[in-house]
């Protein structure tokens, strides 16, 4: 059976590089930098920004305990996410515009970096949730190991748009527990006008399907988390759900149950969404219902799908900085 779940709750049914390092995603990577599919090859080291308009240091925007997420994920207390800045993305609708787009947000060094993924454990956090992490995998790689010496055991939840090269994502597997990817779109004019990526699919196909080689089948701990495997979300588009049926039949012929699914009918029209035909209004019940109805025809049961309702722009955080900077004390610093 699919689970549902509302917002805000949840209706549970079912410059030093190391010479040694094994891992190729050091910081050498960004002199000629190539994380994501868009290949830029820019000199990050050198200050040059590529598409996506990252540059040396990692860019955090809020660092927050997001109880929202998948039960999976969030848990009792929440996901212990970490917003980064930036992205390789044009999504005309991207409700999270301000960061990724326009850049908001606050440069950290990988001794802050460490910091605040520690202090998300501090917390409470069910797990540790990067979101668009891919641009500062080098400088994300440097803080968790140094955490994880320092006592960091939270699973860590790499949740990025899918927009991913699957040799990244195999560099990450050793480092990554759970992989958290979008899969936006199947057809190539879908990822053009919506997301500037007409090669989209091509390449979030290949990263999803690296991901659970790397991973395998979900694996679920105490009270239900997630310490391992795959999760894919699917953002239901408005005039779109013929397409979210090909993406649920691809995922389904080639995963079966080894991954978990969540249906999503948040959409919610912002930033820019007026300038491709049709996507200026909200989604409607029976569009989302006809692809949840699909997924069940299919024998899809690893679902979560939403309770109607979820979309608002109320549930968008406010990208104020918040746990980006150090507190005072390490007594205000995890309150």
């Amino acid at each position: 059976m699919c689970c549902r779940w509302s917002l805000p709750g949840w209706i549970g049914v079912k410059r030093n590089v190391e010479k040694n390092d094994r891992n190729p995603l050091d910081l050498s990577a960004l002199e000629h930098c190539a994380l994501c599919p868009r290949q830029c090859g820019v000199n990050r080291l050198d200050g040059v920004r590529g598409y996506c308009g990252a540059g040396l240091l990692a860019r955090v925007a809020l660092v927050s305990l997001h109880p929202w997420e998948e039960p999976c994920l969030a848990g009792n207390v929440g996901a212990g996410t970490v917003f980064f800045s930036h992205c390789s993305l044009r999504c005309v609708f991207c409700q999270n515009a301000v960061v990724s787009h326009e850049a908001e947000g606050i440069d950290v060094d990988e001794a802050r970096l460490t910091e605040i993924f520690l202090e998300q454990q501090a917390r409470g956090a069910a797990t540790l949730d990067l979101v668009t992490p891919t641009h500062f995998a080098p400088q994300i790689l440097m803080a968790l190991r140094e955490a994880r010496r320092r006592g960091l055991t939270l699973p860590v939840v790499w949740n990025s748009s899918g927009y991913e090269l699957p040799e990244t994502v195999r560099a990450l597997a050793a480092e990554i527990d759970v992989f958290l990817p979008d899969l936006k779109y199947i057809d190539e004019k879908s990822a053009a006008e919506c997301s500037d990526a007409r090669d989209y699919f091509s390449f979030a196909s290949a990263a999803i399907s690296a991901m659970v080689e790397a991973k395998g089948a979900p694996v679920l701990g105490a009270g239900g988390l997630m310490k391992r495997g795959v999760l894919v979300r699917h953002l239901i588009l408005p005039g779109k759900r013929k397409e979210s049926m090909k993406i649920l039949d691809w995922l389904w012929e080639n995963f079966g149950d080894q991954i978990l699914l969540s249906l999503m009918g948040q959409y919610t029209p912002m930033y820019g969404a007026e300038k491709v035909k049709g996507m200026n209004r909200r989604l409607t019940t029976f569009e989302y219902q006809s692809v949840v109805d699909h997924a069940i025809e299919l024998g899809i049961t690893r679902c979560y799908v939403q309770e109607r309702g979820a979309a608002s722009e109320e549930f968008v955080p406010k990208f104020d900085g918040t746990g980006v900077l150090p507190c005072k004390s390490r007594s205000d610093s995890i309150e």
